[in-house]
């Protein structure tokens, strides 16, 4: 059976709440709210785990999930680590323009013109970075760009990873490549284009990676999650092998040569995606930072590395506690798991009434008396890397004190 670390304790949550108002006076800088914090200890920590999990299969840094250029780069440089997934193609240009990584894959199809003719006008550009296509007009699109085809576009191709269950499809909806032959034809037109290079597959499967099954207080849910990842995990096994043994009998044809790579999975799936033969890396980049969404996995417990400082502004009862700003919601289906979090020092909750505002959140609970005002409460959003577009800096911690203050992208000027 899997061992499962203890959730952070109420004296754990409290010592980390000690640790950084330490750090916070010895930093001796005004701070601007929200300060965004991420300790590098729990960050190494964490990737480490990850890459014990990985078992020698490379793991590719989803940027997505950090936004933060120093945080990818120190991914990169731990053990176990190779090459970024991007979301968008403007941001992978960035990466690659900046030297952050020379092997970049973006991880969704893009439409973005003027990203694309960048791409096709760039040798340097086009050598270090890989686009997804799942559909002819994405290539249509990129050989309306250009004028010449002496620029090669390494391509990678989505195929649905989704699991076909009772005539149902579950998981993300994503790519609409599901059936072999539909695969191998999309393979072949790649390969038949002049200025595309057909170098890699990708098979992320959402609903094994990215869905908690350890949910306190659900556990016949937690066990239907388990049952259908099960399901998925099998079904891709075979799926897989047989896309493999379809694409390698393209090899000769063209100037196909084989594929580079084949990525699959994500943070939550990463042993059972790196099981699999065909699988040559997998991605993670939630699981260094630890979002609330990653507490409650059966396969890891990563420890809480990215944090939110929010100032208490107002006692408007000896029971409550009220910080500036606060409403920090995930993207995704709305409910309360999208809501961030209060986390150090313990005991404390936001209300039912106005849950995390945009201007103020109150709080309550077992600690919310005996704190003052102009303390920092600290929150944990319920994602990673999204909370990072609402600041311009992070503070990195180590130890007991701030070693560094690092531009989010956002403090870099860029929006992707």
């Amino acid at each position: 059976m899997q061992h499962h670390p203890p959730a952070p304790s109420s004296v754990a949550r409290n010592k980390l709440a000690a640790r950084l108002r330490e750090a916070v006076a010895a930093w001796g800088e005004p701070l601007s709210t929200p300060v965004f914090v991420v300790d590098l200890d729990a960050f190494d920590a964490n990737a480490a785990d990850l890459a014990r999990r990985a078992g020698g299969t490379p793991i590719r840094v989803a940027s997505k999930s950090i936004r933060v250029p120093a945080l990818v780069s120190r991914a990169l440089a731990a053990d176990g680590f190779a090459g970024v997934l991007a979301y968008t193609l403007a941001e992978a240009l960035w990466l690659a323009d900046e030297d952050v990584c020379d092997d970049v894959v973006v991880a969704y199809p893009s439409v973005d013109r003027g990203a694309l003719a960048t791409l096709v006008a760039s040798p340097r550009a086009a050598s270090r970075i890989t686009i997804m296509v799942d559909d002819v007009a994405h290539l249509d699109l990129v050989d309306s760009l250009r004028a010449s085809t002496a620029v090669p576009v390494r391509v990678a191709i989505d195929v649905d990873a989704g699991l076909r269950w009772g005539g149902q499809a579950v998981g993300p909806k994503r790519s609409p490549l599901y059936d072999l032959g539909a695969i191998t034809s999309l393979a072949r037109t790649v390969i038949d284009r002049p200025g595309f290079q057909l170098v890699g597959v990708m098979t992320y499967e959402g609903q094994v990676a990215g869905v908690p099954d350890a949910v306190p207080h659900q556990r016949a849910r937690s066990a239907i999650v388990r049952r259908l990842k099960q399901l998925s995990v099998a079904q891709l096994h075979v799926r897989r092998a047989a896309i493999v043994e379809a694409l390698d009998a393209l090899e000769g044809y063209g100037d196909f040569t084989g594929l580079g790579f084949w990525n699959a999975g994500g943070s939550g799936s990463i042993e059972s995606s790196a099981a699999d033969p065909v699988v040559t890396e997998v991605t993670a980049g939630s699981g260094l930072l630890a979002p609330t969404l990653f507490d409650h996995y059966e396969s890891f417990s990563p420890t809480p590395a990215a944090f939110f400082g929010l100032p208490v502004t107002r006692r408007p009862s000896a029971d409550v506690a009220t910080v500036h700003g606060g409403g920090l919601i995930a993207s995704g289906p709305t409910g309360a798991d999208r809501a961030p979090t209060p986390w150090a020092p313990a005991g404390l909750s936001l209300t039912g009434l106005e849950g995390a505002g945009e201007v103020q959140t109150p709080l309550v609970g077992a600690n919310a008396g005996r704190l003052a005002i102009g303390d920092l409460v600290w929150f944990r959003h319920a994602k990673s890397g999204e909370p990072f577009e609402h600041g311009r800096t992070a503070l990195l911690l180590q130890g007991e004190r701030f070693v560094e203050e690092v531009p989010t992208y956002r403090g870099h000027g860029l929006a992707f």
